[in-house]
């Protein structure tokens, strides 16, 4: 019935005033996405959009009785591999408005974060994904291999709203199964990203942040783990006007104390015990071999009692509770991954071999926010679209009958009982619901 209407009124009611809100069809336009014919982007966008609230995907879409309501599938594909549409920018853009609006909501005191993380993004079934790669996850405890790419994410915190600002599906050059398609265009901004997949997450961080930066988002720390908290990255960070606060692991990085360099395990000797606090064990002012001056904090391991871990930071001012607390809000975008690939479907709801459509389908991270139920296979939703299309007037006749049906086979005394009590509530209908009633009611 919404498709019959208009285009423009694909989105409930509850969802148009949060586009409204937000401008996301203007962020849209401004990243540059649009047409010059054919369905507008706006409401393929929408389109897209609404797929998750109806617990469907694309195929279900094409499969159901309505299928000529909507757009062909070349339609919607093109949409998603266009490699002239900057994704990303959109993204940012929104979130960035959003980020804005979130913060007249926040104490100027509280803290803002941008916070850096990978997940692993599969795609182990796959073999013609453009930029396809054997990727080595890290994260899990089985350290394995998988097929898929490496997703880079930045995002944005105040302790209480967690947005994501950018990110970047990292390839491999030493270990990729598929180039890039010889058919990109080399002057879009798709050709751009696919070479940027081909970088290290060390070379893409700094201009992720000055992008952020330069969208008006305010931050003041950059939270990482171990994976990113080196001494290089660390001091271009520095250089951008912001403050690290980070885990650090016992690698071959140098810490200067007294003309000295020392390793972590050194530093921990080194560092005076700390009295009165449970679970920090010492804290040490130091220099990092590149010159930036730091503050490592060691606390106690709550997983291996016998062991510390190192949390270091380049703001000198702060204490050491409050570094503790503010880098326990890096956890957001742990949330955030599990709930994209979890509850939003994420790598699962699309199958495509572009790259434009991988990047394009992480819009979801910012935009999609329902649980997927489909469980009972096609008949389910055929169902649902029977149930759509039923009249309410209609229902209700069929219920009586029901019911009518129901009062034949039960004894006298019960009959009576039941139809007097249905009959007063049949009085107490307003007129225009008893003239859609049975006569025979």
């Amino acid at each position: 019935m919404i498709t019959d209407n208009s285009q423009n009124k694909q989105l409930p009611n509850e969802l148009t005033t949060v586009f409204k809100e937000l401008k996301v069809l203007k962020h849209l336009r401004k990243a540059g996405i649009t047409k010059s014919f054919g369905f507008s982007c706006g409401y393929l966008f929408q389109l897209i959009f609404c797929l998750i609230f109806e617990n469907k995907n694309w195929f279900r879409v094409l499969e159901s009785n309505k299928h000529s309501d909507y757009p062909a599938k070349d339609a919607v594909y093109r949409f998603l591999n266009q490699s002239t549409f900057a994704w990303r920018r959109f993204l940012l853009y929104l979130s960035a408005h959003t980020a804005g609006k979130v913060a007249k909501l926040t104490s100027h005191d509280r803290p803002k974060v941008l916070i850096l993380d990978d997940s692993s993004y599969e795609r182990n079934r796959s073999k013609q994904v453009e930029l396809l790669a054997r990727c080595f996850d890290h994260a899990s405890q089985k350290m394995r291999f998988y097929k898929g790419f490496r997703m880079l994410a930045l995002g944005w915190s105040d302790g209480a709203t967690f947005l994501p600002i950018d990110f970047s599906l990292l390839s491999s050059k030493k270990s990729q199964v598929n180039g890039i398609s010889s058919k990109i265009d080399k002057r879009s901004s798709g050709y751009k990203r696919r070479l940027e997949a081909l970088q290290t997450a060390p070379e893409q961080i700094p201009e992720m942040i000055k992008r952020a930066m330069d969208a008006g988002i305010d931050a003041s720390y950059v939270l990482m783990d171990t994976w990113f908290t080196h001494q290089p990255l660390i001091k271009k960070i520095k250089e951008q006007g912001l403050d690290v606060i980070g885990m650090v692991k016992n690698l071959n990085q140098r810490y200067l104390i007294n003309g000295e360099k020392v390793s972590l395990k050194q530093l921990y000797r080194l560092a005076k015990p700390v009295t009165g606090k449970k679970d920090i064990l010492r804290s040490i002012y130091t220099t990092q071999a590149n010159g930036v001056k730091v503050k490592v904090i060691f606390v106690r391991n709550r997983n291996k009692k016998g062991e510390w871990l190192a949390i270091l930071s380049t703001d000198l001012t702060l204490s050491d509770q409050e570094i503790i607390r503010i880098y326990g809000m890096r956890w957001d975008i742990e949330v955030f991954f599990k709930t994209t690939k979890s509850l939003l479907k994420l790598q699962k709801e699309f199958q495509s071999r572009s790259y434009d459509a991988l990047i394009s389908l992480v819009l979801s991270w910012q935009n999609r926010c329902s649980t997927d139920q489909r469980t009972l296979g096609g008949i389910f939703y055929e169902l649902c679209d029977e149930i759509s299309d039923l009249d309410w007037s209609v229902a209700l006749q069929q219920l009586l009958e029901l019911i009518e049906d129901v009062l034949q086979k039960t004894n006298k005394n019960l009959h009576k009982a039941i139809k007097r009590q249905l009959q007063q509530w049949i009085a107490g209908l307003p007129s225009y619901i008893k003239a859609y009633l049975p006569v025979s009611v």
